[in-house]
């Protein structure tokens, strides 16, 4: 079934769309404080697409990263009885324990982290906003930590180019089902261990 060299090849092609970097500026700003889609799945296809602009692509998407992560931040900070409810509906509530307890653990270092880890940055956000960590370490630790990660995206499939795509697109049907199996033994090994 193609189901995933269709939707990769959609991917692509919205990648290229002159509006593209508005939607990924879009993208990244939302997910740093509440929309669950993270700005990756716009930025490797762009930067493959397109690798001559990678560079411009991963500043743009940290800059809205950061941007949205402070608006998650002041989520936190002023409105947190407003949102808690939304963190245990939509299942991260238990993420956002694991995050305050990383912040109590590491304090500046955890929202460094926050940018590689499996938690999403916006619970880091919206917790640093709870705990009142200090603002300007905060967007430092911001800048360095979603800078990394969205350069180094950027930077591999620029590094890629067209014969990357070219072999992404062939084998896209084989690593989309290979993860899903991935994904369910995890699912099942967990649920076995627990």
């Amino acid at each position: 079934m193609k189901l995933f060299s269709s939707l990769y090849g959609r991917a692509m092609e919205w990648s290229r769309h002159p509006r593209a970097p508005w939607y990924l500026g879009a993208l990244s700003f939302a997910e740093s404080s509440f929309f669950p889609v993270p700005p990756d799945v716009m930025l490797a296809p762009m930067s493959l697409g397109q690798p001559k602009k990678a560079w411009r692509f991963a500043l743009l998407t940290t800059l809205a990263s950061v941007a949205g992560g402070i608006l998650g931040y002041l989520i936190g900070w002023l409105a947190f009885d407003l949102v808690s409810g939304w963190l245990q509906q939509a299942g991260y509530y238990e993420k956002y324990l694991t995050a305050r307890h990383w912040f109590e653990e590491w304090g500046f270092w955890a929202i460094f982290v926050a940018g590689f880890s499996p938690i999403p940055y916006k619970v880091f956000t919206i917790t640093a906003g709870v705990i009142s960590m200090s603002f300007l370490p905060f967007v430092l630790a911001s800048f360095i930590g979603r800078g990394a990660r969205f350069f180094l995206v950027a930077g591999l499939m620029a590094w890629g180019g067209k014969p990357m795509e070219e072999r992404l697109h062939r084998y896209m049907d084989w690593i989309g089902w290979g993860l899903v199996v991935v994904v369910v033994l995890g699912i099942l090994f967990y649920r076995m261990g627990s």
